[in-house]
C-alpha cells in the first residue's frame, strides 16, 4: 500500500494548531456561551490537537489531551474529560515531559474526578499534583498550577 503524502505542510499544521488553542481558550474564558460556541469549543479543541499530532511532539500532544479534557470539565461531560487526562498523562510519563505536565495531567484528573462525583480520585489525584509540583522550579509555573488546583474542591 503507498504511503499518503500530507498536503498540508507541518508549518501550516503548527499554524492553525495554535491558533485553534488560542480560540478554544478565548472561548472558555467567556463567562456566557452559546450552544454554537460551546460546540466550536469542543470541535476546535479536538483539531488543535489533531494538527498538534501533524506537527508537534509529546509536548504538544499532552497538552492537547489536557485542554481537551478541561473543555470537557467546561461542557459538564466528564467521561470523555477522565478519558482525555488520562492520555495527558500517559504521554507526560512516557515521553518524560517533566513534573509540570504530570502535574498538570494530574490537575486534569482531579477536575474530571471532581465532575464524576469520584471524590476519593479527586482528593487522590489533588494529591498527586501537589506532590510532584514541589519540584517544579520556576516560580510562574508553579504559581500558575497552584492557582489552578485551588479552583478544585478538596471535598
Amino acid at each position: 500500500m503507498a504511503r499518503r503524502v500530507d498536503p498540508v505542510t507541518v508549518e501550516t499544521h503548527r499554524k492553525i494548531a495554535g491558533r485553534l488553542f488560542n480560540r478554544v481558550w478565548e472561548l472558555m474564558d467567556q463567562k456566557r456561551r452559546t450552544r454554537a460556541e460551546e460546540d466550536e469549543m469542543l470541535h476546535a479543541t479536538h483539531a488543535s490537537r489533531y494538527h498538534w499530532g501533524r506537527a508537534g511532539t509529546s509536548l504538544q500532544g499532552s497538552i492537547g489531551e489536557w485542554q481537551i479534557s478541561r473543555v470537557y470539565v467546561v461542557l459538564g461531560r466528564a467521561e470523555p474529560a477522565l478519558f482525555h487526562a488520562r492520555r495527558a498523562l500517559e504521554i507526560a510519563r512516557r515521553a518524560r515531559l517533566g513534573r509540570f505536565y504530570v502535574a498538570y495531567a494530574y490537575e486534569a484528573l482531579a477536575r474530571a474526578n471532581a465532575l464524576a462525583h469520584q471524590r476519593g480520585e479527586q482528593a487522590r489525584y489533588l494529591r498527586l499534583a501537589r506532590k510532584t509540583a514541589v519540584g517544579i522550579r520556576d516560580a510562574d509555573d508553579r504559581r500558575m498550577l497552584d492557582e489552578d488546583l485551588a479552583t478544585i474542591s478538596d471535598r
